[in-house]
């Protein structure tokens, strides 16, 4: 079973009412695990002890220390569940607007606290701004600017993510 985002659709004055909106909190369906922890630094070959040795990282950090690039991948949503429910897409997926593709364009991560083994994390997102119409070399179309904030159960804001992606519609290419 392959799933889906569907994007919203609309014009840039659509995409304009949703700047300032904010999600209510989408909970991750696990908590960090060691397990993903050690997989993501042996695809990477990451030896960091803060990834790897259970003792140097509860003294270090209070656990086994999450690796800042799988933020994002904490909250993925499973593609299936055994109750049924379709994932939640991100809120910059349902920005209405033209344009048929997206691309990232920038991404900035700010880390006040640690993420560690056993945490069990919320995010929230926020519509920070949508760009009039740009025209690049990919196509035509709009940078939408989105914040996440990632927190604890016990509220702790652990990161803040800032996301640029550029919904377009792709340049015909002649033949």
């Amino acid at each position: 079973m392959t799933i889906r985002y569907d994007l919203a659709f609309g014009t840039y004055g659509d995409a304009l009412r949703m700047v300032g909106t904010r999600t209510a909190p989408r909970y991750a369906g696990t908590a960090v695990s060691a397990a993903r922890i050690q997989h993501f630094a042996a695809m990477v070959r990451d030896d960091n002890a803060s990834f790897w040795d259970a003792d140097f990282a509860c003294r270090q950090w209070g656990g086994l220390l999450a690796p800042p690039a799988l933020l994002m991948g904490w909250l993925i949503p499973p593609p299936w569940t055994p109750g049924g429910e379709p994932p939640v897409a991100a809120i910059a997926l349902r920005v209405p607007l033209p344009g048929t593709t997206f691309i990232n364009a920038a991404n900035e991560v700010e880390l006040p606290a640690a993420i560690v083994e056993g945490d069990r994390l919320h995010v929230i997102e926020e519509v920070v701004s949508v760009s009039p119409h740009k025209k690049t070399r990919v196509g035509s179309g709009h940078f939408v600017e989105t914040r996440d904030e990632f927190h604890r159960e016990d509220g702790t804001l652990v990161a803040v993510n800032r996301n640029t992606l550029f919904r377009f519609t792709p340049e015909r290419q002649p033949r």
